[in-house]
Parts: C-alpha cells; structure tokens; sequence
C-alpha cells in the first residue's frame, strides 16, 4: 500500500474511538508530544532505515519511541497485548513492600491541610522533567540535562491555564501560534492552555479530583472502568494514569490517599530500595514493569512525599535501551494554589 492509498484509507475508515482530550492535554499528561520532539544528529533517516528520534520520557508513564520501517502493519496489538486488554485487575494483589510504602505515603497525604481552593483559582506545579534520545540502530541511549517546567491550572476548568517550559539549553520553548479566541500571547514565554470543559481521569481539573471516591476499591473500579481498552495492559494504564495525577495536579488530601490505596491494589506493583529524581533526590519507589520498562514513583525515605519519577529499561531487546539504562525522569519541585497564571506562590507577578 502506498502513502496516497494509506491516506484515502485513514479518510474513509474513521479510527477507534478514544476519550476526547485537548492538544493542551495531550501536551501536558502524554509527555510534550511534538513541542519537546527535536532534532539529534544525524536528523535525516531514510524510510526504511533506522535514525535517532527523541523519546519523551515520563509521557503518562510510557516512553514513546518512533520506529522507521519500510512495510509493515501499524497500530495493531499483538495477540498476546490483545488477550491482556480483555482482563481486569485483581485486588489487594502488590507485595507486601510496595503496600507498606504506598500506605505511608496515603498517610502522609492524608495528613496534609486542605488547600479549598476557589473556582476562579490556579493550581500551580513547578517540576524538573528530562527526556532522552534513543538510536534505535545501536541502542545508544542518552538522557538530556533536566529543565524546569511550570504548569497552571484553572480550578473549575472555566479559565485559560498557562504551560511554561525550558529547553534543554535553560531558554524558554517558543509559543505556538495564537489560537482563535486564545488571549493576547504571553511576554513571559507561557503557553496558553485551553479551558477544560469536559474533564476527565485524562484531563483533570481540582473539582474533577474531588468528585472522586475517597473509597480505594471504588476509585480502582472507576479507573479501570474509564481507561478500558487504553494502554497494552489494564493494570500498566491503571497504574500510568494514578502517576498522571500524582506527578502534576494537585488533589484534596482525602482523594491523595485514595490514590496511593488504589495503587497498592494493582497487580505487579513492587518496591525498589534505591532511585533518583530528575533533581538528584534519592528515595525509595514503588514501581510497574511493562514492556520492559520500569516506571517508578520515588518518595522521600522519611517523610513518604512524593518526589518525581524515573523510567528504566529492565529487559533485553527493548528499542529504548539496554537494561539499567535511564530514559527519562521527573522531580517535583512545588504545587500550590494562586489567583492568576504565572504567579507563583508567595509573589503577585502574572
């Protein structure tokens, strides 16, 4: 099949349907997409062969690695994917390891005070995140120094939000294009991010997090039940859509713990004694293995706060890397509330 006939193809066989997200969304919870994509020497690969490509690491639990090929089926799991996604998750099924430390960490959640925070406010989250680049030809893998992102969300969903990320040189990614109906462009280097009408476990707001059950069985229900037929496995998009919350929103303390709790009823989650945070905090882990990639959620050994993540490849033949290579990682640096987009806590600057 060639490109004009593969193009006729997708216009008149419409795809699967999937949960309606924003390109904001898709920029914020699946890892950048094509704003952080760039170019690693040598750029060009010719169809048919294998070039570097830039993986966005952390991309909702999953680095994304785009593999040249000259022929072949696209898009279709393989039988054994195929035969996972028709499963469902059974409970109170993480070693005894993982459980304790995620039920410290719902502890600690649940200590914590109440922001309130009103519908007109900001949730705000600073974070270091870093990708890596991956030759799929040698296996070769790199992981690019960590750059400051910033993130401000509207409480109700009903205002403009606000994305401002560093390359990896330390300078401020270039806003895109003005939308229709979007504000004047920022002069501090921000992005504009949609109002969220229709939020989601996808697309969350604050008032969307608290609508949540409190209750962790009813919690895992509801996700496994709002993600089906998402990621390769029900358990691995269970346990990537928990870290999407954890890693950039912020929730009431009660809808925190319940997280944690819900976690530690997926299967396969284990603990790990050792990681490291995109800012180089040590701590100890919870984490998920799929498809020879190990994601982790880091805490604080003492206090069980959540640091940031880490991905790291743990079988052989993956495309990202060898085993013990690091692909990616996050560190979160602050959350708080504000009244306008690119203020941060503590100061009156938007």
């Amino acid at each position: 099949m060639n490109e004009d006939e593969r193009a006729e193809l997708d216009r008149l066989v419409p795809g699967p349907a999937r949960p309606e997200l924003s390109a904001d969304r898709h920029r914020l919870l699946r890892g950048h997409l094509m704003s952080e994509i760039r170019e690693t020497k040598p750029a060009r690969a010719r169809r048919g062969r294998l070039g570097w490509v830039a993986v966005p690491a952390l991309a909702g639990g999953l680095a994304l690695a785009v593999v040249l090929s000259s022929g072949g089926g696209e898009g279709a799991p393989a039988p054994q994917q195929q035969a996972a996604q028709q499963t469902t998750g059974t409970l109170d099924a993480a070693p005894v390891g993982a459980v304790q430390l995620l039920t410290q960490a719902a502890d600690t959640a649940a200590g914590k005070p109440d922001p309130k925070p009103g519908k007109k406010q900001f949730v705000y989250v600073d974070s270091l995140v870093a990708f890596s680049s991956v030759n799929l030809a040698t296996g070769e893998s790199k992981v690019d120094p960590a750059h400051r992102r910033q993130a401000w969300f509207s409480v109700d969903g009903g205002q403009w939000g606000v994305l401002k990320e560093e390359r990896g040189d330390g300078k401020a990614i270039a806003p895109e294009k003005t939308k229709p109906g979007e504000p004047a462009p920022r002069t501090d280097g921000g992005h504009w991010l949609d109002p969220n009408a229709r939020p989601s476990l996808n697309a969350p707001t604050y008032e969307y997090l608290a609508g949540l059950p409190t209750d962790p069985d009813a919690l895992l229900k509801k996700i496994y039940a709002e993600t089906k037929g998402q990621g390769q496995t029900p358990d691995q998009e269970a346990f990537a859509t928990i870290g999407d919350l954890l890693r950039e929103q912020l929730a009431p303390p009660a809808v925190s713990a319940a997280l944690y709790r819900a976690a530690a009823k997926i299967p396969g989650v284990t603990a790990v004694d050792d990681s490291v945070d995109a800012s180089g905090r040590h701590g100890v882990a919870v984490a998920h293995v799929n498809a020879g990639t190990r994601t982790e959620w880091i805490f604080d050994p003492k206090t069980h706060e959540f640091l940031g993540e880490r991905e790291v490849v743990v079988g052989e033949g993956s495309e990202t890397g060898k085993p013990g290579t690091v692909i990616g990682h996050s560190a979160v640096l602050g959350r708080g509330v504000v009244d306008q987009p690119g203020e941060e806590p503590g100061q009156k600057n938007a």
